[in-house]
């Protein structure tokens, strides 16, 4: 969610219940002119998905013809952390499922207007508050990592990449991506960029991330590290 426009996914397949929702969205008005995209099946949303991950908020029926709202939700979750979910569903059957999926809330139908609006300004705080997202586009498509999740970014000959759980290889330079992080990236050297509060320890020569991978120092960077490191946890 970036310069204040945000991207609601609506998935049911209700016809009158969704573009009720959709005049919801438009009436709550916290943002100007949402990006509101209507599906009305599990199925259609994640064939749209596969081209477009950008997704801030998802509103999700849960009955659904074909696969339910549950199920997508699970897919989802396998590999965006971020969207924000919300279940809209005539029935509390579900409640306990949704703790599986980190679901944000659940409205029960018919959706009330002040409680939608509440919900939704929760889920635009949340995404707030869950940081910038890096827009990284490759042969496969676009994805949106949260910045968050990026251990460390490294240069390969002409190409950087950047770990996050998955690898994520573009040609850009170091100094590019580094201006569009935040202060706990440390550049070490000309070839690497760390997150700082990633490190589980720093040696002579080596970085340490909590998952074991051990990143090169170059000499004369020990003290810099270490200090980054401190300013941060103050």
């Amino acid at each position: 969610m970036q310069n204040d426009t945000i991207k609601i996914g609506i998935c049911d397949d209700s016809k009158t219940d969704s573009d009720y929702i959709s005049s919801l969205v438009k009436k709550w008005g916290k943002y100007k002119n949402p990006n509101i995209v209507t599906f009305s099946s599990a199925e259609e949303f994640l064939f749209n998905y596969e081209e477009e991950k950008d997704y801030d908020i998802l509103l999700l029926d849960i009955e659904m013809k074909g696969m339910d709202g549950v199920t997508l939700a699970r897919k989802l979750r396998a590999e965006n952390d971020a969207v924000q979910i919300v279940f809209i569903t005539g029935y509390s059957d579900y409640i306990a499922e949704g703790y599986d999926v980190d679901a944000l809330h659940y409205l029960m139908k018919p959706v009330k207007e002040d409680k939608f609006f509440q919900v939704l300004d929760k889920a635009a705080a949340k995404l707030s508050k869950n940081e910038k997202q890096l827009r990284i586009e490759t042969g496969s498509g676009v994805s949106l990592v949260p910045i968050y999740r990026i251990t460390y970014i490294d240069v390969r000959a002409n190409y950087i990449t950047i770990h996050a759980g998955e690898e994520y290889t573009i040609k850009k330079t170091l100094s590019e991506i580094e201006k569009e992080l935040d202060d706990r990236f440390f550049r070490i050297s000309r070839a690497a960029i760390v997150n700082l509060g990633c490190i589980s320890r720093v040696t002579k020569t080596d970085i340490i991330l909590n998952e074991g991978t051990a990143i090169p120092l170059p000499r004369g960077a020990y003290d810099k590290v270490n200090r980054a490191i401190i300013a941060m946890e103050r």
